[in-house]
């Protein structure tokens, strides 16, 4: 098998999927901790934003990725993608959103499908915190969008206001030039 048949078996995710995976205080063991996984991917697939603590937002992130893009790859007729969608979401209604909402959404994405922010804490926390989202939500962007902002109508008059004012000074400027350049050759000439 060559390296281009190897990568068409291989999903194609856009986000860095760490080889170690993370240790989470468990009490439960192995099996609560992937409970616990499985409960965060549903919850994104559901809700569609979390804030949670950021280590097992960065681990859940990565099944997330690679459930959504396997959902992209195969579709609804492949047998391991729909077992993986029926292990990894708790609530079975939400395989149903998967392939006929987020698949149609995110089929022509060239970037990662989830975003991860960090949250601020609180003074008396100390855990980091984040935010979890998949991208093209419904809900209002967290990250400011400068560029839109520029048409907004009290900074399209600021930024004529100041190109005037500039224009003013700049001639202003111009005029002690000239009127500098005048003076000396007027008393050359007497």
């Amino acid at each position: 098998m060559n390296q281009a048949e190897v990568s068409k078996l291989v999903s194609q995710l856009r986000t860095k999927v760490n080889p170690r995976l993370r240790k989470f205080r468990s009490p439960g063991g192995p099996e609560a901790r992937l409970d616990k996984l499985r409960k965060t991917v549903t919850a994104l697939v559901k809700h569609e934003r979390l804030e949670l603590n950021y280590p097992r937002a960065d681990e859940s992130r990565m099944y997330a990725e690679r459930l959504i893009s396997d959902a992209i790859r195969y579709g609804d007729c492949h047998k391991e993608t729909m077992e993986m969608a029926d292990y990894w979401l708790v609530e079975k209604q939400l395989v149903h959103k998967l392939f006929k909402v987020l698949v149609p959404r995110y089929s022509n994405y060239t970037t990662a499908y989830t975003r991860l922010l960090r949250a601020p804490t609180i003074y008396p926390e100390t855990r980091l915190k984040a935010i979890l989202e998949l991208r093209g939500n419904p809900y209002p962007s967290l990250l400011p969008e400068m560029q839109t902002n520029r048409n907004l109508i009290h900074n399209v008059l600021l930024d004529e206001a100041r190109k005037a004012y500039r224009a003013e000074k700049y001639a202003e400027i111009a005029a002690k030039i000239d009127a500098a350049e005048k003076k000396p050759s007027e008393a050359d000439r007497i």
